[in-house]
């Protein structure tokens, strides 16, 4: 695999992978622990995030702390991206959030856009464009894309669940983007379905099965 791709092999994630393969798991179950693995997720792709250090007084005297000296931008894909916003959210609270509207054709499995809104200044940000699965990696690939006729210089991308045809879409689309995912699995359906993959994020998420 690339350089970039970073699998985040823990303990509490593959429990949770499990939860969200599982035909049984409610849209409730399903939506907390999303969260939980985004909040894992949110962890591992910050560890490189820049900070400056700030004075300040504690209840016994004054010392040194440290604060992100970034402009952090959320960017989910629409709708299923809304899920692991929150996880996102939990750990990084200054962050912006944008939206990018793009829905495979599932006839030609290429994706098409229906809204895009993100806040300025891209250019000077840090952000992370947030998809729960990465399948043939078109929709990913095209709002990178997006991202960059805005602007966007420093971007990554966070997935819960990846297929290998998707990761070498974005590799040689984008062999600059750094990828972390919960999970790699084994391939592509003919319809485009990660195999064994979780089912339809956004339709298990909101219940709309």
């Amino acid at each position: 695999m690339n350089k970039n791709f970073h699998l985040i092999d823990h303990p509490l994630i593959k429990r949770d992978i499990t939860i969200l393969r599982d035909i049984e798991t409610s849209p409730e179950l399903f939506r907390g622990v999303v969260k939980r693995i985004s909040i894992i997720l949110a962890v591992e792709i910050s560890a490189d995030f820049e900070i400056s250090k700030i004075r300040l007084k504690t209840p016994l005297e004054e010392t040194t702390g440290y604060e992100l000296n970034q402009n952090i931008v959320l960017v989910p894909v629409l709708r299923a991206g809304l899920g692991m916003v929150n996880g996102f959210l939990e750990i990084i609270p200054e962050a912006k959030v944008g939206h990018i509207g793009l829905q495979r054709n599932e006839e030609t499995l290429k994706p098409m856009e229906y809204y895009f809104k993100t806040p300025k200044d891209l250019d000077k940000s840090k952000i992370i464009l947030i998809d729960p699965m990465l399948a043939t990696g078109g929709s990913a690939s095209e709002a990178i894309k997006y991202l960059k006729r805005k602007g966007a210089k420093d971007y990554r991308f966070a997935c819960l669940v990846a297929a290998p045809e998707g990761l070498r879409k974005l590799e040689h689309d984008h062999p600059e983007l750094k990828i972390y995912c919960a999970a790699l699995d084994r391939e592509l359906n003919k319809k485009g379905f990660i195999l064994p993959g979780l089912g339809d994020a956004g339709d298990r998420t909101f219940g709309t099965l």
